[in-house]
């Protein structure tokens, strides 16, 4: 989805230069969320106007464009207070192109200047009643229809502050969104709201702050109607003022800089404290105060938000020696695994602490069903370790799309446990599903990998799978810690059944060896990438398996998908008479996971009956099976280890195929096309 980056420095001296690079850089680590345009807005060197520079395409045009455009001595000259907004844009309404770049503005003055992610429901209706007011829109996008809001708020109320302008305007605005908001007539200033859209604030200072915690402020509980189509009135529905209007200022007259990002990615090379804005939080920066406003009070809201540390570095959102993050990250799967598990299996004594759901596990217990929802990879990741707890918990297990379960109303009881997995914690349709069953009184447990995310703050518990910083859009060291981190819940729930001892050990004993095990299969690469010159020009590929190994045809197909643009399908191997085996020729690639596992004998079944269609399948088997290789002249060996974990193995050299698939097709590896990292619009 789209990147937010704004910065806003106090008593801070800094060029113009140096802000502009500062706004470019906060672009270039959120490039991976998927993008088509940029743009970035300053203070001009009179601070009334507002310099908008906007192109279509990377983030090195806009670099370029700006070295063109913005130059001179009045860049270089230092400033004490500046703010500064950019924004990586995909395209939702209105195709790619300069007009529709953020930020976008309310008048050809740049009097309100705004950067946007998400989506506004009812921005036509907005439109229609400002259009009626003398407004003239020059894009195709809803973003057009805040700034203009906002600007029509300021002319009927002058002496509203900034930060009410922006609170009236956004409880007019009906969808998920991410603002943040600059004016010429507020220099200095910048407001950020989000809905439904994940938006930080970044706190740097030289001298620590007093309190870890900003209070909150909060306005009247009135909530006014949404405008309406014909609408004669002079002016939208306008709350009364807020009662509070007193700012936090964390250190009277000292040097300060904020930053407001998308991601933490984004500012972790500034600054190592955060605040997590919640939704309708208003955050508002003026004469170096940050003030958090709330549109109303809920019963359960903190007194303040808390500062939170990252104990991300910048390291980890480097790409190091490797071409691509993508690569980097399928390489970080021996420490990304050792990461999921640390602290929390303990190998000596043969036992699982989860302390994110530790107390809730009495509850667990008695439910009536687990739930297992997510999207795309996530989705992947619960079909691949149902099976183990169906068998370990003895309870069952439904795995659903978010999207589709939705969709169907699907019927939730009190006593269901509903799992939500997302490594963002921000995808929409995951996000929308945790309201649904959280409103009818089912346990929410998430499962993400970034904390601080909606499905993190909005979850009853849940389990951090501490993967570490994942800057490729297509998902790998994610899914393998998403699927240990189920796998551990398995082994927790089965902890008091004696039957199941001799099974948890073997699970134990597998997930000991599994970082190594993981780099044998790395070493794999260099045959992987001959497979991938036999395979990069086809049209199509089908990977086939069954039992624990069918989530790894699922994900593989997805992965081929995302980074190559290939058809390529997941297909159950029990399946193939009934209309898949129609595909196979001999001209059409098929690989095929074979293991000695118990599905081994069926599996060896689907096998012969693709190469008696004159099939030539690669395969991917297990490390001296002499008999299953005999089949096909092409093959990857794999260490053998405890069936329910294969999934982690057999995954690797599906990720690693559709990397160096991608590459010698001459596609962005780590920004596929059409694509995003996080996906917060249904």
């Amino acid at each position: 989805m789209c990147g937010i980056f704004a910065y806003i420095n106090y008593l801070t001296p800094k060029t113009r230069h140096e802000v502009l690079d500062l706004l470019v850089n906060g672009l270039k680590r959120l490039e991976y969320r998927g993008y088509d345009s940029t743009g970035v807005a300053i203070d001009a060197t009179n601070t009334k106007d507002i310099v908008m520079l906007k192109s279509v395409g990377k983030v090195k045009v806009l670099e370029d464009s700006i070295a063109e455009n913005l130059s001179g001595k009045e860049f270089d000259e230092p400033v004490l207070i500046h703010c500064g907004i950019a924004h990586t844009r995909w395209a939702t309404h209105g195709v790619p192109c300069e007009k529709n770049s953020h930020p976008q503005r309310s008048d050809n003055d740049n009097s309100f200047i705004v950067v946007h992610n998400g989506i506004i429901t009812n921005y036509k209706d907005v439109k229609t009643f400002l259009e009626k007011r003398g407004f003239v829109f020059e894009s195709d996008t809803d973003t057009e229809v805040i700034a203009k809001l906002v600007h029509h708020l300021w002319k009927m109320h002058p002496g509203y502050s900034f930060r009410e302008l922006v609170e009236q305007a956004i409880q007019q605005l009906e969808g998920a969104f991410a603002v943040a908001i600059k004016s010429r007539h507020f220099p200095g200033e910048c407001v950020a709201s989000r809905r439904g859209s994940p938006l930080l604030v970044g706190i740097k200072t030289k001298t620590r702050l007093a309190t870890d915690h900003i209070p909150i402020l909060y306005g009247k509980d009135d909530k006014s109607p949404p405008i309406e189509k014909d609408t004669d009135s002079a002016k939208p529905q306008v709350l009364p003022r807020s009662e509070s209007t007193s700012e936090f200022m964390p250190l009277e007259e000292k040097e300060v800089e904020y930053f407001f990002a998308s991601d933490a990615s984004a500012v972790i090379e500034h600054t190592n404290r955060v605040i997590y804005l919640e939704d309708d939080d208003v955050a508002a920066v003026r004469d170096g105060a940050l003030s958090i406003h709330r549109l109303k009070k809920c019963t359960d809201d903190p007194h303040a938000r808390e500062i939170t540390t990252l104990k991300m570095e910048i390291q980890q959102i480097m790409k190091g020696n490797y071409d691509y993050f993508m690569l980097k990250e399928i390489f970080e799967q021996p420490e990304s695994v050792v990461n999921t598990m640390r602290g929390r299996v303990r190998f000596e004594s043969n036992s699982i602490v989860l302390g994110g759901i530790k107390d809730y596990i009495p509850e667990i217990k008695r439910c009536r069903r687990l739930m297992l929802i997510g999207c795309g990879t996530s989705y992947h990741s619960a079909v691949a370790t149902r099976q183990l707890l169906e068998e370990l918990t003895e309870l069952p297990v439904m795995v659903e799309l978010a999207s589709d379960f939705l969709d169907r109303n699907t019927p939730i009881f009190r006593d269901d446990v509903c799992f939500f997995i997302s490594q963002s914690g921000e995808t929409a349709d995951t996000l929308m599903a945790l309201r649904y069953c959280k409103q009818r009184g089912a346990l929410i447990v998430g499962i993400t990998n970034t904390v601080g995310s909606s499905i993190c703050r909005e979850s009853h518990c849940g389990v951090h799978i501490n993967a570490g910083p994942e800057i490729g859009v297509a998902s790998t060291k994610a899914y393998t810690s998403q699927f240990i981190s189920l796998v551990m819940f398995a082994l927790v729930m089965s902890e008091d059944r004696l039957s199941l001892q001799q099974r948890r050990l073997e699970i134990l004993q597998g997930l000991s060896t599994l970082a190594d095990q993981i780099r044998e299969v790395l070493k794999l690469d260099l045959k992987v990438q001959e497979l991938a010159k036999d395979l990069y020009q086809h049209k199509s590929l089908l990977i086939m398996g069954r039992g624990y190994n069918f989530a790894t045809c699922l994900e593989g197909a997805l992965k081929v998908k995302e980074l190559t643009y290939m058809h390529s399908e997941g297909i159950m191997a029990g399946e193939l008479k009934h209309g898949p085996l129609a595909l196979v020729d001999d001209s059409m690639p098929v690989l095929m996971i074979v293991l000695r596992d118990p599905v081994y004998i069926k599996c060896m079944n689907a096998l012969q009956q693709v190469t008696s269609r004159k099939g030539c399948p690669i395969i991917i088997c297990e490390e001296g099976d002499e008999e299953t290789k005999s089949f096909s002249s092409r093959s990857l060996e794999i260490p053998r280890t405890v069936d329910c974990l294969q999934g982690i193995l057999t995954v690797i050299p599906m990720q690693l195929l559709s990397y160096h698939i991608a590459v010698l097709r001459g596609c962005d590896v780590d920004c596929p096309r059409n694509l995003a990292k996080s996906v917060t619009v249904e």
